[in-house]
């Protein structure tokens, strides 16, 4: 019986070393092992290890519970964030795009107008083949009824239903050879129409970004909070941040500083993040410079017109997806010089110019009342 019992030992341990008994059978739970394995000692005190294992296990499981979205796969967040398979789809088409469209990015030989890679791709500039990466995978999606881009912008029949798509294929195209991050920005609007419809209508908004890592952001109209999904090794997308609130901090992003020439409000703005030493952290790239103040949860970005300098933003394919993203994140955005959200704007042409500036709430307060005066929605924050 002793030698009995000694054998038993010895193989539980190599149990609970190894995870694997002699025989090549998966072994149990090593809870199950511990106690098989103490027959020898005092029931009451195996209970008792038991017990505290088992309550420090449930803490553990309780702790990850509370954090359970992080960690998870894109398909795994939409199941949950969404009850609409159609939009479930939509979005999984348009990461599918965006990873293939990081991979040119990275792979494609830039020279002036066009790219080529080592597979023979057709000879396209890279913000092109974005464009055309982004209309299959909307086609073939089977949820999107009309798309249109910066690069189409009269809309496209695609043939399926649900949903409408704008975008802008590859925003800050012009700095993919210096090695910038440059990025995809779109917005998802139920039904089939594209015009006569505000930010505040879209079902969904997101944006890639391609730069050192590839990154994944978007936004649901029913669910809390902006999400970043980072592409792992394997081409699968980690949910890695959740972003709801954009608190004060001093960075600034200064769009169109030509304008400062000939807009004095724009001019004495600018005047007032330098004196008040902000730090600069301005990319050129639309992307980069809204994505870092989710990221950072904090900031400000401008970019305003004025007599010698008329706005380049469009706010159906740029502007109103970006609204979204910022604003699910706990910031803000004014628009159009009219002191009101990018998400309230009424699109009325697909190639429909404005200025905007995204940021906290207290930063957008302080742009429209250097930009414009005052800023009614905003004279209970603290700028």
């Amino acid at each position: 019986m002793q030698a009995t019992a000694v054998a038993h030992a010895a193989t539980a341990a190599r149990v609970a070393t190894t995870g694997k008994a002699a025989t090549g059978v998966k072994a149990a739970p090593r809870v199950a092992v511990r106690a098989a394995g103490a027959s020898a000692s005092s029931s009451f005190a195996t209970g008792a290890r038991l017990s505290a294992k088992a309550s420090r296990t449930a803490a553990r499981r309780a702790a990850v519970a509370a954090q359970a979205k992080i960690g998870d796969t894109l398909e795994e967040f939409l199941l949950e964030a969404t009850p609409d398979p159609k939009l479930r789809q939509l979005m999984m088409s348009m990461s599918e795009a965006i990873r293939t469209i990081a991979y040119k990015v990275r792979t494609a030989s830039c020279g002036g107008t066009a790219c080529v890679n080592s597979f023979g791709d057709e000879q396209l500039a890279v913000d092109l083949l974005a464009d055309k990466l982004l209309f299959e995978a909307l086609k073939y999606s089977g949820c999107c009824k009309l798309a249109c881009s910066e690069e189409v912008p009269e809309p496209l029949d695609l043939g399926g239903e649900g949903f409408s798509v704008a975008f802008d294929p590859l925003d800050g195209s012009s700095i993919v050879d210096t090695n910038f991050s440059v990025g995809t920005i779109f917005g998802v609007w139920p039904g089939d129409k594209l015009t006569g419809i505000t930010g505040r209508q879209q079902a969904a908004a997101g944006m890639g970004i391609y730069g050192p890592r590839t990154v994944f952001c978007i936004a649901l109209k029913d669910a809390p909070g902006c999400h970043e999904f980072l592409l792992q090794d394997d081409g699968k997308w980690l949910h890695v941040k959740e972003t709801e609130t954009i608190g004060e901090g001093k960075m600034f992003s200064p769009g169109n500083l030509r304008a400062t020439f000939d807009n004095s409000a724009y001019e004495k703005l600018i005047a007032y993040y330098i004196g008040e030493k902000y730090t600069l952290r301005y990319t050129g790239g639309m992307v980069p410079d809204v994505f870092q103040i989710i990221v950072k949860e904090k900031g400000v970005f401008t970019n305003v017109i004025s007599p010698s300098t008329k706005a380049k933003l469009r706010l159906l394919f740029e502007v109103a997806p970006l609204a979204l993203l910022v604003e699910k994140a706990g910031g803000a955005s004014s628009c159009d010089g009219l002191c009101v959200s990018g998400l309230d704007v009424e699109v009325k042409q697909h190639d429909q110019r404005t200025q905007i500036c995204y940021g906290s709430k207290g930063e957008v307060r302080r742009f429209e009342e250097y930009m414009y005066g005052n800023s009614p929605r905003f004279s209970e924050v603290t700028a």
